[in-house]
């Protein structure tokens, strides 16, 4: 089973602290999706960003069908997330 070294939120500083707090603006906590990518602070906010960008930004999709989507490739790839 592959191991991350996650830095919890108590743990965060500098850069990766902000993303932390900003993640708990946006959702209300740090998702584990969020702290797996901690290690790289860097990618995080990429990451973070290309999701809002995909699911608030401008689409032909509505937000319902794009978290629909979502949804359905979750399941089918098994996540439990």
């Amino acid at each position: 089973m592959p191991w991350i070294r996650i830095v919890s939120p108590a743990a965060a500083t500098g850069y990766l602290k902000r993303q932390y707090e900003a993640a708990v603006k946006r959702a209300g906590r740090v998702w584990g999706i969020v702290s797996a990518m901690s290690p790289n602070p860097k990618a995080l906010k990429t990451s973070m960003d290309l999701y809002r960008a995909l699911m608030h930004g401008d689409s032909p999709l509505s937000r319902g069908r794009r978290e629909l989507l979502a949804v359905v490739v979750s399941a089918e790839n098994h996540c439990l997330y």
